[in-house]
């Protein structure tokens, strides 16, 4: 617990310091008025525009100087997802930085992702230090990151249930009281240094009544459809970027892109929070709402399509309230009288968009209670965001941060804890007493090596020594065997075997497909180095099973 408290505070004021620094650097570039942010101006000059794709070329340059890190970085749902929460420390400078000139520079994109990679990286590193186990590294790894988010919104229990949904995976008893004190300590850092939230109380509107409740459901799945296609949209422009430029000039081209949609409104800029304060109690017309939705959409898939590093949770909070407006709008139109509330809608909308995305409906919901106070408005939103994070569950399957690490080749569909299936490895759980003979000996020549009941199989190698089949001494001695013929004609699996880095889930799916008892694991020259049988890892599989599932519940 305290050392949640004081992970949660540092990981409060390391992520006030970076919104600070992303803030004045967009101040000083744009020369804007201090109480007023990039995605408030009422226009652009072409100098100012023109910071867009130098904001780009800044990116290609700090990506060169951190060049050496040539693999993937690790965010915090990968950590907790397949490493047990450890995060480079280098790691998570490289993407705050890049995240920090991508929001400075008026990129379409959040800081919320730079938030909570250094609140992960944070507490990361003192689980680290203190050698606590993965279960307590992971849950701690999750406070972090809920810390800063909580800093950020001003709201403990939106960090709180963000490190559960977004960052652990899972609610869990034993995760409660350290989450919810760093999620309390960051707050309460971010209060003391009087930073304005990113979403500032909001009038609630008027009580949903049981149609109210039909009619935002509806919202939910149109925001279910829109968060799917802005994630595909995302991936297909940046597979057709990386195809069409090379790595340098992406970033570049993107800010150039991101000029002629900056002309049609500047609110389509950085994150959008002062758009989002000035359209939330607005009345605009449907066709200025249509076309701020496109522009915002557009402008964050080209720069996180183009290289821009960022997140989408408030993007997707301006976005959501904008639906939310065209919906009530709509649903006005059809009724011919006004049917809801344009302030609940929006922030319905915004929840609904923002659970669809980001994947986290209890956030959310949240978020507005603690904007509002508005009980009733709090269950239709969350009736939309449950609504919305079914369907993009049920048939897209990820959420933004989960669909980039599928793109990458990763199979983890939540931060839930899948790493301790890679350390399952064929190498670690082999028997290594296998015994062995040449493919060429007799019948008669195997029985008299190797009595009934000596071993369960003998693996056979060719004149290379290299692997060439198992063989069970149970079919060598059945009846009507010839004794002259070579042993090798008795021999399976001699085209299938393991190699030492295939981890358990491939294990046992090789072991499914091939239709067999067991198999040999081989080195790189086809040399046996020993031998797996599925008995073995079935009960191994159990075993870590059930290891980590009391783990995830305290129990360890």
């Amino acid at each position: 617990m305290l050392v949640a408290i004081a992970v949660g505070g540092v990981a409060g004021l390391l992520a006030i310091v970076q919104g600070v620094l992303a803030q004045t650097l967009q101040h000083l570039l744009y020369g804007l008025p201090p109480a007023l942010r990039l995605s408030g101006v009422p226009a652009l000059s072409p100098i100012q525009l023109a910071l867009l794709p130098m904001g780009g070329l800044c990116l290609v340059l700090f990506k060169l100087a951190s060049r050496a890190r040539r693999r993937s970085l690790v965010d915090a749902v990968e950590a907790n997802a397949l490493h047990g929460g450890r995060m480079s420390a280098a790691d998570s400078l490289v993407i705050s930085g890049q995240t920090l000139i991508s929001n400075g520079f008026g990129a379409s994109v959040g800081l919320e992702a730079a938030y909570a990679q250094i609140g992960g990286a944070i507490a990361s590193l003192v689980g680290g230090w203190l050698s606590l186990r993965r279960g307590d590294v992971r849950t701690l790894v999750g406070a972090g990151a809920g810390a800063a988010i909580a800093a950020t919104f001003g709201a403990p229990l939106v960090g709180a249930f963000y490190a559960f949904e977004i960052v652990i995976g899972a609610y869990t008893p034993a995760a409660i009281a350290p989450v919810a004190a760093a999620s309390l300590a960051g707050a309460q850092v971010a209060q003391r240094l009087g930073l304005v939230p990113y979403l500032v109380v909001v009038t609630p509107g008027p009580a949903i009544l049981t149609t109210g409740y039909l009619l935002y459901a509806g919202l939910g799945a149109c925001c279910a459809v829109i968060g799917i296609a802005i994630m595909r949209a995302v991936a297909m422009v940046e597979a057709r970027s990386r195809a069409w430029l090379p790595h340098w000039a992406r970033p570049v081209a993107g800010g150039l892109l991101l000029i002629p949609i900056a002309m049609l409104s500047p609110q389509v800029l950085s994150a959008g929070h002062s758009a989002l304060h000035a359209d939330l109690p607005a009345s605009a017309p449907l066709m200025f709402i249509a076309t701020i939705i496109v522009a915002k959409s557009l402008a964050s898939i080209i720069s996180l399509g183009f290289g821009f590093r960022g997140g989408l949770f408030f993007a997707s909070l301006f976005l959501g309230t904008l639906v939310g407006h065209l919906y009530a709008d709509f649903a006005g139109l059809i009724a011919g009288k006004p049917i809801l509330d344009p302030g609940n809608a929006a922030m319905v909308g915004m929840a609904g968009l923002a659970a669809a995305i980001v994947g986290g409906p209890m956030t959310v919901a949240m978020l507005v209670l603690g904007a509002t106070g508005n009980f009733s408005l709090t269950g239709a939103v969350l009736a939309a965001s449950l609504v919305s994070s079914t369907i993009v569950r049920e048939t897209f399957g990820y959420s933004f941060s989960t669909w980039r690490l599928h793109l990458r080749g990763e199979t983890i569909k939540s931060a839930r804890d899948v790493g301790w299936v890679r350390t399952l490895t064929a190498g670690r759980m082999m028997r290594r007493d296998i015994a062995t003979i040449a493919a060429a000996t007799t019948v008669a020549e195997f029985r008299r090596r190797f009595p009934l009941g000596a071993t369960s199989r003998v693996a056979l190698l060719d004149e290379r020594q290299r692997y060439a089949g198992i063989v069970t001494p149970a079919a060598v001695y059945a009846e009507g065997v010839d004794e002259a013929a070579a042993v090798a004609g008795l021999a399976h699996a001699a085209d299938i075997a393991l190699s030492p880095e295939m981890h358990i889930g491939e294990i046992m799916a090789l072991l499914d497909r091939a239709q067999t008892d067991e198999l040999v694991v081989l080195d790189k020259e086809g040399g046996v180095l020993g031998v797996i049988s599925e008995n073995f890892v079935s009960r191994r599989y159990a075993d870590e099973l059930e290891k980590s599932q009391r783990e995830l519940f305290g129990e360890a």
